[in-house]
């Protein structure tokens, strides 16, 4: 079949195929990726068995804040873009558009990070494998032809899953989530055999500074619950419903994160933990005296891979969708196939940075973390910020699902979520703060050209264009103004 692909619309484009369940696992499997597996011994080490529970624990409480707004937000315009259209009705179409390109960039760093780690995956499960066939070095990290093409290969699958429709994504993120939870248990069951309390000392070290350290990973991990807002026209639940479940799959994220750092922890001292690799799955491995384990958990890491990978390439394509359609970014990331009823084109160039992205090397791992963290948190500021405006300009909008039984608590909760969120991005900023994160200078470039290619779209946009409900018709009918010129 020739591909005929459709633009410029929004009525009717996606096909209502998701239900409850499918859409709360597609949130929580976006916020399980492969993290809990390399990054749990660095924690520990950093903060502590407490201080790094305690630091997730804050950090899950921010995100539940924010998880709050969303929920409102996407129980009033359930519209494929989450973050795009709140922003649009609140701020107008350039501050959307900076919202917008923040947690796609965001996105699709989340991405990359997975695309490295399958290979960084199965180089553990087969020894040798990254030495086959060596091309070249990145920061010290010897890239092979084999190791690097199991990456180009997993991208290519999940860019298909995505690409073939919305049934086939939900169906399969269903599956491997429910493998997921299972390994998880598994985990907790070695920790209550062959775990030992007194392995949890030290339960703090590293004082404010090791715990901000921490903190400061937490917006990565749990970015992914508003992967559900972006997939809204495709959820076949009422809109009340939606912002429930949103809520739902940050609970169950803080709950996995809590009970893998400590159950972690259990295995072996916080010393010896940090020499490992993948820690999680020598740690049960070590609990229950078999490398067979550690391959159980291996296999549960590939999983939260594939859920995150799969969640993360939805939610972006359906950014870049939103913002085409609006006229904000080339109208070539607009195109629906027109069998799938996918954003085919946005999903095409997303997998195609993922079939690069395993030839930079291992180290792409630290600079995705790092280059995404600082892009997810602005864009939650703006979200909450939107949600302020719209409670004082817009009260009368429907809200199905509203936070708090009086507006002050609402408005109490979007202001909590910007101000925590403001302190958390300033905190990515060198000498601003007392306690700074100070990334490499790879993760800054990516922060720093990926905000400025979208400062230069926004800079594009006609100006003077108020926030409100028919700000996206205004906007389309200005740009196309400009395009016919003087009449």
């Amino acid at each position: 079949m020739t591909e005929r692909a459709t633009t410029g619309h929004r009525d009717g484009v996606f096909e209502k195929a998701m239900g409850s369940i499918d859409a709360l696992f597609v949130g929580f499997g976006a916020m399980i990726g492969f993290g809990w597996i390399t990054l749990t011994g660095g924690w520990l080490a950093d903060a502590g068995t407490w201080g790094a529970m305690l630091a997730f624990a804050v950090g899950g409480g921010i995100m539940m804040l924010v998880g709050l707004v969303y929920s409102e937000l996407v129980s009033a315009m359930p519209r494929a873009g989450g973050e795009h259209n709140y922003l649009m009705r609140g701020m107008g179409p350039r501050w959307s558009l900076i919202g917008s390109w923040a947690i796609t960039g965001g996105y699709i760093t989340v991405i990359l990070f997975e695309a490295v780690a399958t290979p960084r995956t199965f180089d553990y499960l087969f020894p040798g494998l990254g030495s086959l066939l060596p091309l070249y070095s990145v920061a010290g990290f010897e890239v092979g032809l084999v190791w690097a093409l199991v990456g180009v290969v997993a991208a290519v699958v999940v860019t298909w899953i995505n690409y073939r429709g919305v049934k086939l994504t939900s169906l399969v993120q269903t599956f491997v989530v429910s493998f997921l939870l299972l390994v998880a248990l598994v985990l907790v069951l070695g920790g209550a055999v062959g775990g030992d309390v007194a392995n949890t000392e030290p339960h703090f070290a590293g004082g404010f500074a090791g715990f901000a350290v921490v903190l400061g990973a937490v917006p990565f991990l749990f970015v992914g619950f508003d992967v559900i807002p972006q997939a809204a026209e495709e959820i076949a639940v009422p809109p009340k419903r939606i912002g429930r479940l949103l809520i739902t799959s940050v609970v169950m994220a803080v709950v996995f994160y809590l009970v893998v750092i400590y159950v972690t922890s259990l295995a072996l001292p916080a010393g010896d933990l940090v020499e490992f690799d993948l820690v999680t799955a020598d740690a049960l491995a070590a609990m229950l005296g078999a490398d067979f384990w550690g391959r159980v958990v291996i296999a549960g890491g590939l999983a939260g891979i594939l859920t995150s990978w799969i969640g993360f390439l939805l939610g972006a394509s359906r950014l870049l969708w939103a913002m085409s359609v609006s006229g904000m970014i080339p109208a070539w990331f607009g195109r629906i196939h027109p069998r799938y009823r996918t954003p085919s084109n946005a999903i095409l160039f997303i997998g195609a940075l993922s079939v690069a992205a395993p030839f930079c090397g291992t180290a792409m791992l630290g600079w995705a973390v790092d280059g995404g963290s600082p892009m997810i948190v602005l864009a939650y500021a703006l979200v909450a910020l939107s949600f302020c405006l719209l409670r004082i300009k817009d009260p009368g909008m429907a809200r199905p699902f509203r936070v708090g039984r009086g507006s002050a608590t609402g408005m109490a909760v979007g202001v909590a979520a910007l101000v925590l969120c403001v302190i958390l991005f300033l905190l990515y900023i060198p000498g601003l703060t007392p306690i700074s994160i100070t990334l490499a200078w790879q993760s800054y470039l990516i922060f720093g050209l990926w905000m400025l290619v979208g400062a230069l779209f926004a800079f594009r946009l006609p100006g003077g264009i108020k926030a409100g409900p028919d700000t996206e018709a205004i906007l389309l009918t200005e740009i196309a103004a400009r395009r016919r010129g003087p009449s």
